[in-house]
């Protein structure tokens, strides 16, 4: 019973058969290199800011807890009206007069260098209060704050209060759409006003701040920037390229800060010299004023906190304390030119898992890079080498795997024509050193025929008798591939198939059966057609048993099979013989229905098979198929049927 040359002599046959290089390979083997350093520049220069794209910012972000440090920032000082001190003092909002006491004892009695204030005033409060704060605004060294808003989306355009601070600039802005601001009274006589509105990442994360934003032709400074500018102590810091939308470092964390309560700064519970030429924050942390956003460092992280930290990224810069710039962007390159080059010489030369673990180690090589670089560069995108090496991955690599399997893929196709290609697969994946060597396997044979065939053949042309016979044996074919059974061979009008080889399989009585009631059903519908022709039914004969057979690779050097031979395979083929003589389309041999887990049978009785010296039991379906034709009657020697599961 044949199948398919045998899989050692693969290496011999193919090379006739294929050439040894693909036409296009020569180029295919720079081209996929050129376009994995081509991902990482587009990745470096063409990806918009905060776009997310190939999590480059969520591995900043983890570079960033990395790096992130508690040591004391000295030359800040935050205020914050927290729960406590709503408590202690009163519930918000707050009047005019009292955010003024609060100006006015930071800046005398603990000399504080500056005051910004990360809260809004849009409504106008007692008239000697909110003229005592306009003349703190005017005349020290106050900061007010105002949101400008930068969505495209909202139905209905904020326009609230009055804006002040605009001031000139070349720089390059973000676009605002609405603004919340301060009462007129307030607004009109500040000189220094900072915009604390943000544009948060796509993820919703805040890592960037606007430095000059426009409205209306006015060019309006953060709130950061104009504290550094009024009151920082050196000379004023010049926005830059990235004016539009600064990178918050967040190199401190919001422990970092030296915090204190509102409360306590009225109340002057406080040592003055831990606010003495300091720059002073002031704003809410309460979880009830709602000003909370999501950072690098945290999901739930305090507005007052970026506002920190963004003043400490601009004192940095003003005072030269950040690291020395490198050029991210092109390290990033050189490093996917590196293994793109690395990749071309290596890929042709070492075997598949070899390459997958030097694109591993390079992966991991990087991280420990991108982790170096990212200190000194703060928008190159970390991630963009690994989406080059994954692109080498997905397409170099299997694409070298397919040069060097081109020749033996020719024969494994035909070799799918005969098995099912899971266990072609299978077969390919196993550890056995010579999985068609021969050897004893317990396996299940079936064995199908079509009744009649020459009655139905004899009158047909040629052209309808070959489709006739080619429609047929589709019915008994797809089954049998479809519960990955081994097609041994046609025989004409039937074919022979087995069950549990080359690769054993526990179900392989089971799995017969399965095929057996398919190409019952199958068979009957081909005939339904016949007869709606005019013509005769068909009907099939199938015989099954299972028990131990010689499988493996059997021939001479001229012409190699793969067949199962034994006992239990002649036992099938009387079967199907023996089928003639019920109306039954199945008969099953006892060894099956001793391996059955899934299927019920019935007892037809014991016969004496050709060739055999005992009687033999023959069995059904319990939900028995019988012929779709007259059939002779059955022996009289057959005793009368009984179930079996």
């Amino acid at each position: 019973m044949t199948i398919f040359p045998a899989l050692r002599a693969l290496s011999q046959s193919l090379p006739r058969l294929v050439p040894r290089r693909l036409p296009s390979s020569r180029h295919l083997r720079w081209l996929l290199p050129l376009l994995a350093v081509l991902i990482t520049a587009g990745a470096e220069w063409l990806a918009p800011a905060g776009g997310g794209y190939l999590a480059d910012e969520w591995l900043r972000d983890r570079y960033i807890r990395l790096q992130t440090t508690n040591a004391e920032e000295p030359r800040v000082l935050v205020v914050d009206i927290d729960e406590a001190s709503l408590a202690s003092i009163g519930p918000w909002p707050w009047g005019s007069g009292r955010i003024a006491d609060l100006v006015e004892i930071l800046l005398t009695d603990y000399q504080s260098r500056g005051v910004a204030l990360d809260i809004l005033l849009p409504k106008p409060g007692a008239a000697g209060d909110d003229l005592r704060l306009a003349l703190l605004a005017a005349n020290a060294p106050l900061v007010l704050a105002q949101a400008l808003d930068y969505s495209q989306t909202r139905p209905d355009l904020l326009h609230e209060g009055v804006l002040g601070g605009a001031t000139p600039s070349g720089s390059p802005a973000a676009a605002a759409t609405g603004y919340l601001a301060n009462h007129a009274q307030l607004a009109r006589a500040a000189r220094h006003v900072g915009n604390i509105g943000f544009i948060p990442d796509n993820d919703g994360a805040l890592r960037r701040v606007p430095l000059l934003t426009r409205y209306n032709g006015q060019t309006y400074p953060a709130l950061s920037l104009a504290l550094v500018n009024c009151c920082g102590g050196g000379p004023a810091l010049a926005p830059g390229a990235d004016a539009a939308g600064a990178r918050v470092s967040y190199r401190r964390d919001w422990t970092a800060y030296t915090v204190v309560g509102a409360a306590d700064i009225l109340q002057r519970r406080i040592d003055p010299a831990s606010a003495s030429g300091r720059l002073v924050l002031v704003g809410s942390s309460s979880l009830t004023l709602s000003d909370r956003v999501t950072t690098p460092l945290a999901a739930n992280r305090p507005g007052l906190g970026v506002q920190a930290a963004m003043l400490s990224t601009l004192l940095d810069r003003r005072d030269g304390n950040t690291p020395t710039p490198w050029p991210g962007r092109w390290i990033a390159c050189g490093w996917a030119l590196l293994m793109a080059s690395l990749a071309s010489y290596t890929f042709p030369r070492l075997s598949a898992a070899r390459n997958v673990a030097l694109l591993a180690v390079g992966s991991g090589l990087w991280l420990l890079v991108a982790f170096g670089v990212s200190l000194h560069d703060a928008d190159f995108s970390p991630t963009a080498p690994l989406a080059s090496l994954l692109f080498l991955l997905a397409f170099a690599v299997p694409y070298q795997w397919q040069l060097t399997q081109q020749r033996s893929r020719h024969l494994l196709d035909t070799l799918r024509q005969y098995v099912a290609p899971a266990v072609v697969a299978e077969l390919l994946r196993s550890d056995l050193k010579d999985p068609l060597a021969p050897r004893q396997l317990d396996v299940t044979t079936l064995i199908a025929d079509m009744e009649g065939y020459t009655t139905q053949v004899e009158s047909l042309p040629v052209d309808e008798a070959a489709k006739l016979t080619r429609d047929f044996l589709e019915c008994l074919t797809g089954p049998v591939i479809a519960t990955h059974g081994t097609l041994d061979k046609y025989t004409g009008d039937g074919l022979v198939a087995f069950w549990g080889a080359p690769l054993p399989n526990l179900q392989h009585a089971d799995l017969a059966l399965d095929a057996a009631h398919a190409i019952v059903r199958r068979v009957q519908l081909l005939s339904q057609k016949q007869q709606a022709r005019g013509r005769p039914p068909l009907r099939v004969r199938i015989g099954i048993d299972s028990g131990l057979a010689m499988a493996g690779d059997f021939g001479t050097a001229f012409r190699s099979i793969y067949t199962a031979v034994g006992d239990s395979v002649n036992t099938a083929s009387r079967l199907e013989q023996a089928a003639r003589d019920y109306p039954y389309d199945v008969i099953i041999g006892a060894g099956t229905v001793a391996r059955a887990r899934r299927h019920q049978f019935l007892r037809l009785g014991e016969r004496l098979l050709r060739g055999k010296e005992k009687p033999t039991i023959l069995y059904t379906f319990e939900a028995a198929m019988t012929v779709t034709v007259p059939a002779p009657a059955a022996p009289r020697s057959t005793p009368a049927a009984e179930v079996r599961s």
